[in-house]
């Protein structure tokens, strides 16, 4: 049944390249708007950059640059990865657009014409070294729930909970390190704890149709009361004050849209984008209110786990009440891990970087079709085993399903000129059974069950290659008087192999499209499958359609990235030095001698202590944040946590706010208090007992954490 479908995958953060979670998700929405496209369904698929707020703004500056330029930059480069990868966006905007700005604007108004809208006066933190109100990403502590520390000031990477910065223990200022000082500001807020909207969502979120259960299952803790009667649904914090990079509120000079509120906003913009594209600015904007408005138009979000609250209860509700059409389903996903549920990290060497795995040669829909085995409907996370991935591309669609085709169409083009034969009751009868999979395959598609589909479509390749093996085409070619079983058993492959084609097409569109030009057939859809191409259609010359996966190209994608060469004039740091036999300086001899080279493989960078603290449990170990100038994928400030045995000779309150040099590229190692991520260099004599002492290395005045030591 023909659908009208609107399609989105959550928006980017625009500080920097998509990473392979990106990746994960728009192969995941893409395949589902395929398989879609091949039922006849109308689809609008769209995306944009997510480009305001304090993190852009932050970066732009340290990049010297606009935010608007900054922004510009980094959406330049993401094209290689979209086609790269067969992603089928209909459009790519901006939040920072046109459109968006008059939509944010305008449901802000119906918001507020709703009586949904109210302000008071906050505490907000303040950091007095930078002058500005910090915005939540850039403030951490410990979790107030579960006390985990270097927790985000608006949610607990550790157990999810969500709070505001105000909450945290022992908070401080992930730009300066500085203690933020709490500082009066009038606010705007989304009134979410308005009776009408606990009711709206109560309904929306329980209806059974819009979420998973899981993700219901979470999400319904905020909404049931507590025994005072409370709930956690409060009202929500939509304001943020100058300097601030994003979209101004109506007559309120100075305060800016929280970039939380105009993000969703963004899929609207898109889409708004693009009909304008198709039809004029009038009648582009006119058709835009008139699809949304369509009872029949479906609305559908595909997004990550860390994003729920955002999509499940904010944006139904800013929607519903501004008048607007609400999602009819939010799919959301879990994360990519490796290594048995270790959440992948290019910092930790477990990242795959997917312009490193296009540039290696790899094949993009090997990718495609390794994730799509591991997804379905439910939440969960999805394990990236290296070995798992050759072993499935090899087995099944080079041995299994490539190997159809390769084994008859040799066959057909030599011994039969290209064309097709009739089907024998025994081959009718495979193909049968093909065929009466499709609904099947279709409902695990349509479900988001492409594990299913693809286990479904590769048992039925199972037994067109049992088919093939009862049958033996090669000994067939061998037998005189055989000519017309060959040419049966051969039309029976090729067209298993079409029906399989159809199954896989939403997954591999590249490989499809070159099986619709070999079988010189036009594209596939899902009804083609009822069809056969018959007695006598012509098929083109075979030629092999997928390569295998080498281990070799396995090894080099998780390979660590190069280390920086030494600068061909750098000073032979590490010449020689004569010593007289015996000699102990501090109480050990020299190392042996090394090369320029040899020292360059270790990066030395300044890093600030941003926070030092005793680990219970040891006498030896101080745990330290530092900030060695890194960044995450959102732009907020990233620090590492490192474990150093200095406990003996520093109170932890000491270190807080001093400089030193940390070996930034040690592998890290996981300890029972934690993972250290680093080591921290420091003196100590070699005969610790006969001279007692160890002295952490500081820099001079005005090293700037990251700067590398050479």
């Amino acid at each position: 049944m023909s659908r009208q479908l609107f399609v989105t995958t959550a928006l980017p953060y625009a500080n920097g390249n998509f990473h392979i979670g990106h990746i994960m998700e728009y192969i995941q929405a893409d395949t589902w708007v395929r398989h879609q496209r091949m039922q006849g369904s109308t689809v609008h698929f769209v995306c944009a950059d997510d480009a305001h707020g304090a993190p852009i703004m932050i970066a732009a500056e340290k990049a010297g640059k606009t935010p608007q330029q900054f922004v510009a930059d980094i959406a330049a480069g993401r094209k290689p990865y979209l086609d790269g990868f067969h992603i089928s966006f209909d459009n790519w905007h901006s939040t920072d657009a046109p459109e968006n700005h008059e939509l944010a604007q305008d449901i802000y108004r119906a918001l507020k014409a709703n009586d949904l809208i109210s302000t008071r006066t906050i505490e907000q933190f303040y950091d007095p070294q930078k002058a500005m109100f910090l915005p939540d990403r850039f403030i951490k502590g410990e979790c107030p729930k579960c006390g985990t520390q270097d927790q985000y000031g608006d949610n607990c990477e550790s157990c999810g909970a969500v709070y505001s910065p105000t909450d945290l223990k022992n908070p401080y200022s992930a730009l300066s390190g500085a203690t933020p000082e709490l500082r009066k500001s009038e606010h705007y807020f989304f009134k979410l704890s308005d009776p009408r909207c606990v009711a709206f969502l109560e309904g929306w979120t329980a209806d059974g149709n819009h979420l998973q259960t899981e993700v219901y299952n979470k999400i319904k803790e905020w909404l049931i009361p507590k025994e005072d009667g409370q709930r956690d649904l409060g009202d929500w914090d939509i304001s943020r004050d100058a300097p601030y990079f994003g979209i101004e509120i109506p007559d309120a000079p100075g305060k800016y849209f929280y970039v939380w509120l105009d993000a969703p906003i963004g899929y609207l913009a898109s889409l708004k984008n693009l009909f304008i594209k198709q039809h004029g600015a009038v009648a582009g904007a006119q058709a835009f209110e008139t699809f949304l408005a369509d009872p029949a138009t479906e609305q559908v979000h595909f997004i990550g786990k860390d994003i729920i609250t955002f999509h499940t209860l904010f944006w139904p509700a800013m929607l519903h009440f501004s008048g607007r059409k609400t999602p009819n389903v939010v799919h959301v996903h879990g994360f990519l891990t490796i290594n048995s549920g270790e959440k992948m990290s290019k910092s930790r060497g477990t990242g795959l970087d997917p312009l490193k795995y296009l540039s290696l040669g790899m094949n993009p829909e090997w990718l495609r079709y390794y994730l799509a085995t591991k997804l379905n409907a439910r939440n969960e996370d999805v394990e990236f085993s290296p070995e798992d991935f050759m072993a499935r591309v090899n087995s099944d669609l080079v041995g299994k399903f490539i190997n159809i085709a390769s084994r008859a169409a040799g066959f057909i083009t030599k011994r039969f000129d290209g064309k097709l034969g009739g089907t024998s009751a025994h081959g009718a009868g495979v193909l049968d059974i093909l065929r009466q999979q499709r609904d099947s395959i279709r409902d695990a598609f349509e479900a988001r069950e492409f594990a299913r589909a693809l286990r479904e479509t590769m048992l039925l390749a199972d037994r067109v290659n049992e088919y093939v093996d009862q049958n033996k085409p090669w000994e067939l070619a061998k037998q005189a008087g055989m000519d017309a079983h060959l040419q049966d058993v051969c039309t029976v492959c090729i067209e298993a192999f079409r029906l399989l084609t159809i199954y896989l097409k939403p997954v591999l569109p590249a490989l499809a499209q070159q099986v619709e030009s070999f079988l010189k057939i036009e594209p596939l859809r899902w009804s083609d499958a009822d069809q056969s191409l018959g007695a006598g259609h012509v098929i083109g010359n075979y030629q092999h359609l997928m390569q295998r996966v080498d281990a070799k190209q396995l090894e080099a994608l998780f390979e660590p990235p190069a280390l920086s060469e030494p600068a061909q004039d750098a000073p032979e740091i590490a010449a020689t030095r004569a010593m007289p036999p015996g000699s102990a300086p501090g109480g050990e001899a020299i190392a042996p001698t090394i090369g320029i080279e040899d020292f360059a493989k270790i990066d030395l960078r300044i890093a600030r202590i941003v926070n030092c603290e005793a680990v219970p449990g040891s006498t030896k170990l101080l745990r330290l944040t530092l900030d060695v100038g890194e960044d995450h994928a959102d732009g907020s400030p990233k620090t590492r946590n490192v474990f150093s045995g200095i406990a003996s000779c520093y109170q932890p309150q000491d270190l807080i706010g001093k400089y030193t040099v940390l070996v930034a590229n040690l592998a890290p190692r996981k300890m029972k208090f934690g993972l250290s991520e680093g080591m921290v260099l420091a003196a100590s004599h070699g005969d610790e007992k006969a001279k007692p002492g160890i002295y952490v290395l500081e820099p001079s005045p005005g090293a700037q954490p990251g700067m590398r030591v050479r």
